[in-house]
Parts: C-alpha cells; sequence; structure tokens
C-alpha cells in the first residue's frame, strides 16, 4: 500500500473496545489493544495516504450460525434488532470510500433499537454454561 501511495486497514472492534464489561475483561483487553494499534498505525500511515479506521459492530449480525446457536435470544429481538450483514459491508466501503481529507476514523454500527434487550439476553446467557 505504501508503494502504492495508497490503501485502506479496517480493524473491526466491539463496545468492549472503549469500555469493559463485567465478566469479559479479557475480551475487554484484547479490544482495546487493538483499537490502541490501529489508532498508532493511522497517525503513522495517514502521511502515507493509508487510511486506517477502527469499526465498532454492536449487536447481533444477521446469520445461519446466530440463528442457529441463539434461537430463543434471536426470537426476543424486536424488529430491526439484528445487524445485515449487506448493510454492514456497506459501511465498511463507506470507510473505505472517504476522500482523504475527511477520513473517519471510529465508526459505530449497531441496530436502531434500544440495548435494553441485549442486557436482558447476556444476564440470561451468563447464567449458563455454554455462553
Amino acid at each position: 500500500m505504501a508503494s502504492r501511495g495508497r490503501g485502506t486497514i479496517i480493524f473491526t472492534g466491539a463496545t468492549a473496545s472503549v469500555r469493559g464489561g463485567a465478566n469479559f475483561a479479557s475480551f475487554a483487553g484484547a479490544k482495546h489493544a487493538l483499537r490502541a494499534l490501529a489508532q498508532s498505525m493511522a497517525r503513522e500511515l495517514g502521511p502515507e495516504s493509508i487510511h486506517v479506521g477502527h469499526i465498532i459492530v454492536d449487536g447481533m449480525i444477521d446469520s445461519d450460525a446466530v440463528r442457529g446457536k441463539f434461537p430463543e435470544e434471536v426470537d426476543a429481538l424486536p424488529p430491526g434488532g439484528m445487524l445485515n450483514p449487506d448493510h454492514i459491508a456497506d459501511a465498511y466501503w463507506a470507510m473505505h470510500a472517504q476522500p482523504r481529507d475527511a477520513w473517519t476514523f471510529k465508526m459505530d454500527i449497531r441496530p436502531s433499537v434500544e440495548r435494553w434487550w441485549w442486557d436482558k439476553i447476556l444476564t440470561k446467557r451468563s447464567s449458563r454454561t455454554e455462553f
């Protein structure tokens, strides 16, 4: 990318990238570190016209795997409660396509509904051994 004088590197994070949560210390530590790496790379590579961004994807992604593994949780979601993979891809492409004079470093992608339902799901699942 540096030899071509252009490029995009996008890291995927989660809310744990910016805020730790109970019972998720190792995940939060890893995601914090990933975000710090991305910030450092953005400052180092930006002058070489390489856009580095960090996108927080916060929510259940609508897929066969999620629907198969968490059927009760999916059924409990309100309309608009899952993230459409095509729409996530659109957001990544939008970050990639930004002009150099208006680069975004951080973007959050989340469903349009409030998080109360997700907190309920996590509380219910944390008492189970398979979570």
